[in-house]
């Protein structure tokens, strides 16, 4: 094993310690959301929805809950990992280490890609106990969820390097995050929508995460599964290589 392989190791290692050792927080609250999701939405919205698509209307929802789990714990963890450590003065020590910035970079962007892994497939776990959940295409379903776990660790980087204060997470994830989630798709699909209302979902760049995720769970998606690839493939590079530039600056890395 290199030096650089160690270095990377070292600071993701890091990284999982920091959040596993508030498993209430990272592990219990959201197998406690599912748990109130599928409770609330089978029961109230499942007894009027009997079936969408083909599928009860739980099972349809759960996919979106999976990919919501993923998406806000790998964000979270990364915007509040980075402008914690950015308030404590710890990433000076790391950005004055022999770990180069794109080392450091990879550690924060897989520590909470991990995060978000462990929560999304506690989530499937739980729902499928609950009301059975199919894979019908996992070589869809295995890269379209893991270009997602990048592409929200990758923003989480950002908003993270970006944020000054910790409102502004908050600001980023309650106004921006949250809305684009629970509007793209989670609990409806967006063809039983009137106008113009219909084509506004269809601008939330969520809506075809969602719709690849379903896709790779139930084999039903409102979109082209290859547009949807091909538009994830390029926001996450794009969403890399911003922050590899960076972090090779060193941009607002000391508080």
């Amino acid at each position: 094993m290199s030096a650089a392989q160690i270095r990377f190791l070292s600071l993701l290692r890091r990284e999982v310690n920091r959040f596993m050792k508030i498993k209430r927080q990272t592990v219990g609250a959201p197998l406690l959301e599912t748990f109130l999701y599928i409770s609330v939405f089978g029961a109230a919205l499942g007894s009027r929805i009997h079936h969408l698509h083909g599928f009860r209307y739980i099972v349809f929802v759960v996919p979106g809950l999976i990919m919501m789990a993923w998406a806000m714990n790998a964000f979270t963890n990364n915007s509040s990992s980075i402008l914690q450590q950015k308030f404590q003065r710890a990433i000076d020590d790391q950005l004055s280490s022999p770990a180069s910035p794109r080392e450091l970079l990879l550690a924060f962007t897989f520590g909470g890609f991990l995060r978000g892994m462990m929560v999304a497939t506690l989530t499937y776990i739980a729902a499928d106990i609950l009301v059975g959940i199919p894979i019908r295409h996992p070589l869809i379903l295995i890269p379209g969820v893991f270009l997602v776990g990048v592409f929200f660790a990758s923003l989480g980087v950002l908003i993270g390097v970006r944020a000054e204060q910790f409102d502004d997470v908050s600001v980023y994830q309650q106004f921006v995050l949250q809305p684009l989630i629970f509007l793209g798709g989670v609990f409806y699909s967006a063809t039983l929508l009137p106008e113009p209302f219909r084509t506004l979902t269809h601008l939330d760049p969520v809506y075809y995460m969602i719709g690849l995720v379903r896709y790779g769970f139930l084999g039903y998606s409102d979109v082209s599964i290859a547009l949807s690839f091909g538009f994830l493939a390029v926001a996450t590079t794009v969403l890399v290589g911003i922050n590899l530039r960076l972090f090779d600056r060193g941009y607002r890395l000391r508080a």
